[in-house]
């Protein structure tokens, strides 16, 4: 499963991770919800697939057979994620990273397909990477003399899993591969990216209630894990296909939107010097201001923020200034002519509430994402978010 800008996916790749590897500049993470998968598929195989499938071999062949399997298909999966990672190099875009989680992996790739037929091509490679590496896994088990030892059996194993990821990720439902297939195919022809991410959502969040669907008729037949894991699957692409719907919905209605029609327009600042008592009582408490500039002799030397304030124990508040807590520069800063869907971009990538909007080194304004939640929130009261979403 490839990632491009979905903001679900993308927390769930950044927080809660660590980094085991950096390869051709893109760090390779894994999600704390991947040890739990890693368990949970050595324990399957090591406990029902190769007793089943392989008599005989004794217990702790089975475990030592079973966590090598589960790991070289974490490696596949690493490996189709790297495809996709590859090809968005090689068309231009920017990848930050690759994180290894639950359900597969999640690319993150910080900047959008610019056409279809980049569309494609990043998407499309997933599922032939996996069908690659089901052949050669394949191949692989039938060059062994012999047949039913640990190798021959982890071989197969792959081959078939490895088939499956291919056919699973090409399945035409967003966030799957396919369904960004599909919406490449629908984009080239119809010209409206919104147009096609919606019609690939809808189809996504179709193929998820299958999934559903399947998964409680498996727990009614009594296989309750098999029903409970297909269904938890139909849960995520259906959360993760509307997540997509509503960013589309939202991104058209920033068309058009600059960042000086949504931000706070000459915010006012305040002294290094002012204690961060005076700054809660009058600024925070008594104005509701969330953040604000710092500035000293006409110039700008920091930002201070409730955050800020939060850091600092409550009975140091009248002993400390404003100066001693403030983020100092450089500040993160964004221009008045800037489309608001970039803004929004930054203060997610960065992981920041507000920037400043600068133009000629000069303050014109603030804009925090609960201003850009104010004015999406008062778009959707007016009914301009259902027409955006008609066009």
């Amino acid at each position: 499963m490839s990632q491009y800008t979905q903001e679900t996916l993308q927390e769930l790749a950044m927080e809660s991770s660590f980094r085991i590897a950096r390869i051709r500049g893109i760090d390779i993470g894994v999600h704390y919800t991947w040890l739990l998968a890693f368990g949970l598929v050595s324990w399957s195989l090591a406990g029902g697939y190769f007793p089943q499938n392989y008599p005989g071999w004794g217990r702790p062949l089975y475990w030592t057979v079973g966590i090598l399997a589960a790991l070289m298909l974490f490696v596949s999966v690493l490996i189709h994620e790297l495809s996709h990672s590859f090809v968005a190099q090689a068309r231009g875009l920017q990848v930050h990273s690759i994180t290894l989680f639950i359900f597969g992996g999640v690319s993150n790739i910080k900047s959008d397909t610019e056409d279809a037929r980049d569309e494609f091509l990043v998407a499309v490679v997933g599922p032939i990477s996996s069908l690659i590496l089901a052949g050669i896994f394949w191949l692989a088990a039938q060059a062994i003399p012999g047949t039913r030892g640990p190798l021959d059996a982890s071989l197969n194993y792959l081959a078939i899993v490895n088939l499956m990821l291919a056919v699973f990720n090409i399945l035409p439902g967003f966030p799957l591969d396919g369904g960004r297939v599909l919406r490449a195919i629908i984009w080239g022809a119809t010209g409206s990216v919104g147009r096609a991410t919606r019609i690939a959502s809808l189809v996504g969040q179709g193929l998820a209630f299958l999934f559903i669907g399947y998964g409680l008729f498996q727990i009614l037949e009594g296989d309750f894990l098999n029903g409970l894991w297909i269904g938890f699957i139909g849960w995520f692409l259906n959360s993760a296909a509307e997540a997509t719907r509503r960013q589309v919905a939202a991104e058209e209605g920033f068309r058009g939107v600059r960042v000086a029609d949504v931000m706070v327009a000459d915010p006012p600042m305040v002294s290094p010097a002012l204690s961060v008592r005076e700054l809660v009582d009058e600024h925070v408490l008594r104005a509701g201001r969330r953040a604000m500039p710092v500035a000293q002799d006409g110039r700008i030397v920091g930002l201070v923020s409730l955050t800020d304030v939060k850091h600092l124990p409550q009975e140091e508040w009248s002993r400390n200034s404003v100066g001693a807590i403030m983020t100092r520069p450089p500040l993160r800063t964004i221009g008045p002519r800037e489309e608001i869907s970039r803004a929004l971009a930054m203060l997610i990538e960065q992981d920041v509430n507000q920037l400043l909007v600068v133009e000629n080194g000069a303050i014109l304004g603030m804009l925090s994402r609960g201003d850009v939640m104010r004015f999406l929130q008062l778009r959707k009261e007016l009914g301009l978010e259902a027409a955006a979403g008609r066009r």
